[in-house]
């Protein structure tokens, strides 16, 4: 399970695909479930399902916003925040610093629509010494709160390239930082130190209980506050057990969170089981994210999630950051040691252009940021902000390169022609682009016809062929998808 093999530094420059994908999974599945849960926080469970009996493919999929704070659609809370603070403190420093970390909390908690008990006492200090336990007094000795570990995603994200030991070390001390209690500690580290393990190795069967093993083993933490965290792990955990702290706490925050990732096998079963658990659901949420999204991977994440997902932070001198998809994606890629995505030289407009008689468009990159605000734009690059006021779009993370450059094409290929249908069902226009609409706008564009039409790969070529003379054929990886994988879809779907 954890050897000393993958327990040491993993080198970002053999980093692989799958291990990068699993990073920003982890970064963007946090903010995911944070956005998703916020509407029903501290309400009954059951609520999401009752929402959405059925996935919302169309439209803002299930991104509804509101909830106690008045959320915008895809707006990621307090939760995220403070994860982004704590990550763009990680990167700054390449580790923990304690006093740049305070100093980011208190930007933050100054503006925040939402801080949580212990934690707003805490920052409400001017000095960071002494802060947690004047916390843990205040608050009567409940400072084991879930928001040490909401927050510790990007510990285990650049814990993949610093080591389990300092995985470890720095999610004890960010956690000690605000929460005082020692099972905050142990919290926070488990689900980073999983996090970690899960980005090297995929492996998330039996890893929790292999790390409290090691807790207790190795000295890292008092073995009776390891031992308390245990029925919280097994595999015979009830997340409504009576007699359970509430999802508030530490313990129960962490065993929701590994139950619903345990009994689901999607990235999207592990959000809806577990929102439906009631309660704190933002954080709970957040934290399943956080390790399904490791689990599954970026391209695992349904594109009508990762493409409304945003946020706001006020950093240190008083400006105010924010978060999208894209950036949430380089902030991932930066803690595991790699550059930030470069977009290359934008081409002149081209398209839109109907290429279906059903209402589909293709486009170069700035020629779909010509397209009507009432067109639905499905994008396959990085659009920066060319989009945001078209209401009803998409943004797919497909790379323009042989495999494995992309792990799970069948998954991102079928998000994208369903989110197609379903913008034409509901009457319209649809723009599909990537950078220069040529390669990518071609293999969504075949997919979606092969699809709607029960054609072979021949037929969905020469159709595209005659209607779109920027359409390119040069991944070799994409042509081999669509003639084996894709059209062994098709003909599932039609059979």
């Amino acid at each position: 399970m954890t050897t000393d093999s993958t327990r040491s530094p993993l080198s970002p420059h053999r980093a692989s695909y799958t291990q990068q994908f699993r990073a920003v999974g982890a970064l963007l599945g946090a903010a995911i479930g944070d956005a998703l849960g916020a509407p029903f926080e501290f309400k009954a469970g059951g609520l999401f399902s009752a929402r959405f009996p059925e996935p919302v493919i169309g439209g803002v999929g299930e991104m509804i916003g509101g909830g106690g704070f008045g959320w915008a659609p895809g707006e990621f809370t307090d939760d995220t925040q403070m994860a982004m603070a704590l990550a763009e403190s990680l990167i700054r420093n390449d580790g923990l610093d304690l006093d740049d970390l305070w100093e980011r909390f208190r930007a933050w908690a100054q503006s925040a629509k939402d801080v949580g008990i212990v934690t707003s006492i805490v920052l409400s200090r001017d000095s960071r010494h002494g802060a947690a336990e004047h916390g843990h007094e205040a608050t009567n000795g409940r400072s084991a709160s879930n928001g040490c570990v909401m927050r510790v995603a990007p510990v285990g994200i650049i814990g993949a390239r610093l080591g389990s030991d300092s995985t470890i070390a720095l999610a004890a001390e960010q956690a000690r930082l605000t929460h005082f209690d020692p099972a905050a500690a142990v919290g926070a580290a488990l689900v980073a130190e999983l996090i970690r393990h899960i980005i090297v190795t995929g492996e998330f069967r039996g890893v929790a209980e292999a790390v409290l093993d090691r807790f207790a083993a190795e000295g890292h933490f008092d073995a009776a506050v390891v031992d308390g965290y245990r029925p919280f792990v097994a595999g015979s955990f009830d997340p409504l057990a009576p007699g359970l702290p509430g999802n508030g706490s530490v313990w129960t925050t962490v065993g929701q969170a590994l139950w619903a990732v345990r009994t689901t096998s999607t990235f999207e079963q592990a959000m809806r089981t577990v929102i439906d658990l009631g309660g704190d659901t933002d954080t709970v949420a957040a934290v399943t994210g956080s390790i399904a999204g490791a689990l599954h991977g970026v391209q695992r994440i349904p594109v009508r999630w990762t493409t409304y997902v945003h946020g706001y932070l006020r950093m240190p001198d008083g400006s105010q950051k924010e978060y999208r998809m894209q950036d949430l994606i380089d902030v991932a890629r930066m803690l595991v040691g790699k550059e930030t995505s470069r977009m290359s030289y934008v081409e002149p407009p081209v398209g839109p252009l109907k290429v279906h008689p059903d209402g589909v468009h293709a486009a170069n990159l700035d020629g779909a940021a010509r397209a009507p605000r009432d067109h639905a734009v499905v994008t396959l690059c990085m659009p920066e902000d060319r989009f945001l006021q078209h209401v009803n779009r998409r943004q797919i993370f497909i790379r323009d390169k042989e495999n494995p450059a992309n792990e799970d094409l069948l998954f991102v290929v079928r998000d994208a022609v369903e989110a197609i249908d379903a913008f034409l069902a509901e009457g319209r226009e649809v723009v599909v682009h990537c950078h220069g609409g040529r390669s990518r706008t071609g293999l969504v564009l075949k997919a979606w016809y092969m699809s709607r039409h029960g054609a072979s790969h021949d037929e969905a070529h020469a159709w595209l062929r005659g209607r779109w003379e920027h359409y390119e054929t040069w991944t070799q990886s994409f042509w081999d998808f669509l003639e084996d994988e894709w059209t062994a879809h098709v003909a599932g779907k039609r059979a």
